[in-house]
């Protein structure tokens, strides 16, 4: 049952995995913005119809402006999906209005939100949630200018709950954040509850807390604050332990919030604390790349090896996201996901591997971009991320399983092992198409851990501590037969997910278990 699950959880992963982070967001809140209209026509949500066309159609030209002017300037790519999903986002925290002032207010949101990406930024990232900004920024002006509007948050209404939460699901799942945002709910809940049950009693008012629980869960902001602003990548820091440190802030000073002045620490100012502590962990940064070479260690592998012109810092196994400018970029955008090969010593040289697609089949725009960069040309890291990592402990014996391109992370970990004189019991399980896809073998050998081959061919000069399974299908009884103490063993998997989901039932002995599923790029 549990592997089933696993399978259709995984194939939901890897059709999400096709569409960019931008786009799918952006789709997700236009789809929302649809239901709102409809459900206004009955009168099912505060604004009226008009109301939210019109103050939709501001907001989106006026982001969209912004943005291109700003990005004119700076010479930057401009991003279309940046804009609309900065002025849906503020379509569902503003009030909707036709009265010219309020219009007035929104545009002024609108503009301060898009410009916060390049004046509140460092080094080419920004540090706060545009949309929270401009939000707040219009609640202090209303302070001496009522008439400009405020934040109103009408998306917290019952009407609205179901289509925020399958939505934001959708979301979640793609930027891999579900389960953090899940924290953040159940504490923003627990919070609101006890706050607004502390309120009834100091009122002399007694009630029961289902019937608190219930208004504060469905008729709350918090599905929407956490579905579509918390969770975005650019403004977490990169390890999870952070991420929820972030959630758990964001989520007490949004269910209680704190007076401060005239104003209160609500939804969009709760949010911008969290990325002020987001920021603190990690200064998140635009690092600059230089291609200094290409290599193919197989057939179907292609290596990039850059040199590094900031400071940056990972851990073997993390990810980082590449940015490729380029005109006219398709679904999945101008950024791109991919595994550290390179080990932390090797900096300011850093290398990533990646799979080259089948020929016959078209290819991205970013796949196309990528290939036109030439040695000497500049591009950029937009992020670091990730929490595939060994334990910290040298003694924990390790299982590695790893297909294809993989194994890329893995010989991270191996040659930072090595390089630090590391004696760690690992056990590697690689399986690929046939002996001449093994990438990497050199490193992989040097390192000195156990290998299990699962090829359709032989390979050749297999080192002694190497083993040739005879045959490329991997499932979980074979997983078993191959590694018998694996329940002695924490397993790490970076493969497909598919892969993944074959291998649960064998994995699920292990005494943990860490995945690294990917959809290729």
């Amino acid at each position: 049952m549990l592997g089933t699950l696993t399978a259709a959880w995984n194939r939901v992963f890897a059709v999400l995995g096709r569409v960019s982070m931008y786009r799918l967001v952006y789709l997700a809140l236009a789809a929302l913005a649809v239901v709102s209209l409809l459900l206004s026509f009955f009168d099912l949500v505060g604004p009226e119809p008009l109301q939210l066309v019109v103050t939709l159609v501001v907001l989106a030209a006026v982001c969209a402006g912004v943005d291109a002017a700003a990005q004119r300037v700076l010479n930057l790519p401009w991003r279309i999906e940046s804009s609309l999903i900065t002025a849906h986002i503020l379509l569902f925290v503003l009030r909707p209005t036709l009265e010219l002032t309020g219009l007035a207010g929104i545009a002024i949101a609108g503009a301060v939100a898009s410009l916060s990406k390049y004046v509140l930024a460092w080094r080419g990232r920004h540090i706060f949630n545009p949309a929270a900004v401009g939000a707040t920024v219009l609640t202090l002006l209303s302070l001496a200018w009522p008439a400009l509007g405020a934040s109103s948050w009408w998306v917290g209404t019952p009407a609205l709950a179901g289509p925020v939460i399958l939505l934001g699901i959708a979301v979640l799942v793609r930027t891999e954040k579900l389960r953090v945002v899940t924290g953040f709910v159940v504490i923003a809940v627990a919070v609101a509850v006890v706050r607004t049950s502390v309120q009834y009693q100091e009122a002399g008012l007694d009630i029961e807390l289902l019937d608190i629980l219930w208004p504060v869960l469905w008729s709350s902001p918090f599905l929407f604050l956490g579905a579509f602003m918390l969770s975005e990548p650019l403004t977490l820091p990169p390890r999870r332990w952070q991420q929820f440190t972030v959630a758990a802030v964001v989520g007490v000073l949004a269910g209680w919030p704190l007076p401060v002045g005239d104003i209160t620490l609500g939804q969009e100012r709760a949010l911008l604390v969290g990325n002020l502590v987001a920021f603190a962990f990690a200064l998140r940064t635009a690092v600059r790349l230089t291609l200094v070479s290409r290599a193919q260690p197989t057939a179907t592998v292609r290596e990039l090896t850059f040199r590094v012109h900031d400071r940056l810092s990972f851990r073997p196994g993390q990810y980082l996201e590449l940015e490729v400018p380029h005109r006219h970029p398709d679904a999945r955008g101008t950024r791109r996901e991919f595994s550290i090969a390179s080990a932390p010593a090797d900096l300011p040289m850093l290398k990533v591997a990646f799979k080259d697609g089948d020929s016959s089949k078209p290819q991205s725009s970013f796949k196309k971009a990528l290939a036109a960069v030439g040695e000497g040309d500049r591009l950029a890291i937009t992020g670091v991320w990730g929490d595939f990592l060994l334990p910290t402990r040298d003694t924990a014996p390790i299982l590695m399983v790893a297909a294809g391109i993989g194994v890329t992370p893995f010989v991270s970990q191996l040659r930072h092992a090595r390089l630090a004189g590391q004696d760690r019991d690992i056990v590697l399980v690689y399986v690929a198409s046939d002996a001449g896809d093994l990438a990497y073998r050199d490193e992989i050998e040097a390192s000195g851990a156990r290998v299990i081959v699962f090829t359709r061919t032989r390979p050749e000069n297999l080192p002694d501590h190497w083993q040739w399974a005879q045959g490329v299908r991997l499932d979980a009884e074979r997983l078993l037969r191959v590694v018998p103490d694996i329940a002695a063993r924490h397993a790490y998997i970076s493969g497909p997910a598919g892969l993944i989901a074959d291998l649960a039932p064998a994995l699920e002995r292990a005494r943990s278990i860490t995945t690294d599923a990917f959809s290729g790029y």
